[in-house]
């Protein structure tokens, strides 16, 4: 599991939907992770696929549905990097305002 991996399966709209409406509850169905976003129960399940390999649902064959389930522990890495970035940019910002206030 990289970053890499993780940014690019969230980078699509549809994707990062999914994953935000995972995050509010424990699992959720195919045909009800997909409710409103306009695709084809196909077109979730690839997208789900995508989510997938890049280890951020575990997909669980229920009946004649698939539960999805978060792994909260893929997005650690997507916030260890969005962290690293933000405490970089504070401290470059906290060295413009000192450059700019020396004047």
């Amino acid at each position: 599991m990289s970053a890499v991996a993780t940014f690019r399966a969230l980078g699509d709209p549809v994707r990062l939907e999914m994953v935000l409406r995972l995050s509010r509850g424990s699992s959720f169905t195919l045909s009800r992770i997909s409710e409103g976003l306009g695709i084809t129960r196909q077109g979730a399940r690839k997208h789900l696929e995508v989510l997938r390999r890049a280890q951020v649902v575990t997909l669980a064959p229920s009946g004649r549905d698939v539960l999805v389930q978060l792994d909260p522990a893929s997005l650690v890495l997507v916030k260890d990097f969005v962290s690293t970035m933000d405490k970089q940019w504070d401290t470059r910002m906290e060295r413009l305002k000192q450059f700019v206030e020396e004047d």
